[in-house]
């Protein structure tokens, strides 16, 4: 693989062995079939058939993170990026969430999912938090995570500060949060969505 998932897991970031490996790829592989909330019917979305349905595990974070766009030297708006759990780009602006418009961008050409995964907190146990993932469509001219090409249909860990582009276009996509400079605010997110989603667990 290209780029930040050459020794990363089946989701693009940490170390990798092959049982593990083949393991979690099996856990973690994207749903592609035609259903979920961002459908208004049984196959389409405003009239318009979608290649992506979010996975179980989809949530909407409590960290309120924040796309910063730039072309070239330009700062253009900010996108708020925590009022839903998945947000699709692309050049369709009938469904895109975030439209990116450089005709070398498809029409879907990825998603950014936040979904809630299983983490080792410092003293060893196991807890779970609400992460940023971006996965690739399957688009013609690729989607970059700091500078490499990821594989598509794959998802891929996000962290603060990663720079996102799509395609051939000279925009970069830098990804924060409000508190990004803030270490004990960030923590006290973290271990709210961690309560939340286990009396979520325990309800279902």
């Amino acid at each position: 693989m290209e780029g930040s998932g050459d020794e990363e897991n089946s989701e693009g970031r940490g170390p990798s062995n092959k049982n593990a490996d083949k393991e979690a790829s099996k856990k973690e592989k994207p749903s592609f079939e035609l259903s979920g909330a961002l459908l208004e019917d049984s196959n389409t979305f405003r009239g318009v058939v979608i290649k992506y349905s979010e996975p179980p595990e989809a949530r909407i974070p409590k960290k309120r993170w924040r796309l910063y766009p730039f072309k070239n030297d330009e700062v253009l708006p900010v996108m708020y990026i925590h009022r839903q759990s998945a947000y699709l780009l692309g050049r369709h602006r009938r469904i895109a969430d975030i439209p990116i418009d450089h005709p070398s961008c498809s029409k879907q050409h990825a998603v950014f999912q936040y979904r809630l995964v299983q983490y080792t907190r410092p003293d060893g146990t196991a807890g779970r938090k609400v992460k940023p993932y971006i996965i690739d469509l399957g688009s013609g001219n690729g989607t970059f995570l700091n500078n490499q090409r990821i594989e598509p249909q794959r998802y891929y860990e996000l962290r603060e500060k990663d720079v996102l582009k799509f395609g051939f276009s000279s925009r970069e996509y830098v990804l924060l949060h409000e508190s990004s400079d803030a270490t004990e605010d960030d923590q006290k997110t973290e271990e709210e969505e961690e309560k939340e989603s286990t009396c979520r667990a325990d309800s279902e």
